[in-house]
């Protein structure tokens, strides 16, 4: 597809808090998001990180040393992991604690960073910062914002949070393109445009907005001022 927007809603399981003191990756899982459209694809491995999770760590995604001695290293999944985040845009919530971690173990294998292979890196936790200032923005509190159920989450899974997430993104980013999600089996069903960006054949109502949503549009333009330190252009074209 032409012009196609590719996103991967990734997350990450560690064995402790700082890979500067030895501690690794130990599940990844990303889900393809193209054109605000959830594809189907998506990435998932555990991972033997050669060494015990801390008794915290151990405690949030429940992964023990046994079931993780027999899967595969980092270095055995590198070439399949780097080829499907390829030129896509990363979404993470609290980015840089992944991608610190991302760029240990492709430091110590000989690997660039992982912006190298990428389009961009967005944390999803500091643009909720942005939208909710002083809130709860945990992936559990925001399911409960948006009404997106979580009762499955008893324990943290880097596949299970990345499906959260990528809900929570779409929902939070706006976009009334998120209604086609259920509509949209593959990316091969868009339709190219004369801009080169992609439609679905549906008819959408147009719902004109409530007076408290009003208020809240309103709220969110004032958070992107103050985040800004400006006027917003959806203020100055608006």
């Amino acid at each position: 597809m032409i012009g196609a927007m590719r996103s991967i809603i990734l997350d990450t399981e560690t064995t402790g808090l700082d890979p500067a003191n030895g501690h690794r990756i130990i599940e990844i899982g990303g889900i393809e998001v193209v054109n605000r459209g959830i594809t189907g694809r998506d990435f998932h491995t555990y991972l033997n990180p050669d060494r015990d999770s801390d008794s915290g760590a151990l405690d949030v995604h429940g992964l023990t040393t046994e079931f993780l001695a027999d899967k595969p290293r980092f270095a055995d999944v590198i070439d399949e992991f780097l080829a499907f985040i390829e030129g896509a845009e990363l979404i993470i919530h609290n980015a840089p604690f992944d991608v610190r971690f991302l760029n240990a173990e492709l430091e110590r294998l000989g690997r660039q960073p992982v912006m190298t292979y990428c389009s961009g890196i967005t944390d999803s936790l500091a643009h909720a910062k942005t939208l909710y200032p002083g809130k709860r923005n945990s992936l559990d509190a925001l399911c409960e914002r948006y009404g997106i159920s979580n009762a499955h989450r008893t324990l943290h899974g880097a596949l299970l949070d990345s499906r959260l997430l990528a809900e929570v993104w779409l929902a939070m980013t706006r976009g009334q393109d998120s209604l086609l999600i259920d509509h949209i089996d593959t990316p091969d069903q868009a339709i190219a445009g004369g801009n080169g960006l992609h439609a679905v054949e549906i008819d959408l109502p147009v719902i004109e907005p409530s007076t408290s949503e009003l208020e809240a549009h309103q709220q969110y333009l004032a958070a992107l001022d103050k985040a800004f330190k400006g006027e917003c252009l959806w203020r100055k074209y608006g």
